[in-house]
């Protein structure tokens, strides 16, 4: 029974200090494009969208 009287006044810090990082990570714009990176990550790099004209040989 006197492990509780431990284990609660932790378990408040513990919470208040993950509230902190809730509240830092919010300020520092870690939750601002949510859509971005899942929309970035469908994207190939290695090929354009769209083809190119053929290029006219310089004479």
């Amino acid at each position: 029974m006197s492990v509780i009287y431990g284990l609660i006044p932790a378990m408040i810090l513990l919470g208040l200090i993950m509230l902190g990082i809730l509240f830092w990570a919010v300020r520092s714009g870690q939750y601002e494009d949510m859509e971005g990176d899942a929309e970035r990550i469908l994207m190939d790099d290695d090929d354009p969208l769209l083809p190119e004209p053929p290029r006219k040989q310089p004479h």
